[in-house]
């Protein structure tokens, strides 16, 4: 396992559209473990593929002490709204308002390419349209409600 460099705004890769994932493989394990670590070490509860180089339909989520992967994931439903601050590993020190879906229902593979239904409120369902948002190019900045704000390292909620 290994870290991976966060691409940071302004990196065109994060304005791309991922390509969805075709077949399970020791390379895509590697990417996923990696991803995890890489999260882990800048203190993120998500992170996409894109945000490390790789332009695969590949998210890892840990918001709940329960880490997650989706893989070619899919959102099938979202009631409610929630308004709150967002960051993003890739626009380091900066967050900002955004609303978002409270819940949310997302379609997915799992690491063992089992498709599986994961159900998430409040800040899972915030991460989960996040995350999501970034396999579609498209960055958290684009929803923010008003302007960004400076945040310190320990920032809780940066994704």
């Amino acid at each position: 396992m290994a870290l991976r460099n966060i691409r940071v705004a302004g990196d065109e890769v994060l304005n791309k559209v991922c390509r969805e994932v075709k077949e399970n493989s020791p390379k895509l394990q590697t990417l996923i473990d990696d991803m995890f670590d890489t999260m882990y070490n800048a203190m993120g509860v998500g992170l996409a593929a894109p945000q490390v180089g790789i332009l695969k339909r590949v998210v890892v989520i840990d918001a709940d002490d329960n880490p997650y992967v989706l893989i070619n994931p899919e959102i099938i439903e979202t009631k409610g709204t929630q308004t709150g601050n967002e960051g993003c590993l890739s626009v380091p020190g900066k967050a900002g308002i955004v609303t978002r879906p409270n819940y949310v229902k997302v379609k997915a593979l799992d690491r063992n390419f089992k498709e599986f239904i994961l159900e998430g409120e409040e800040l899972l369902a915030r991460a989960i349209c996040h995350e999501c948002d970034h396999l579609d190019g498209h960055i958290y900045t684009e929803k923010v409600e008003g302007e960004l704000f400076d945040v310190s390292d320990d920032y809780e909620t940066q994704e």
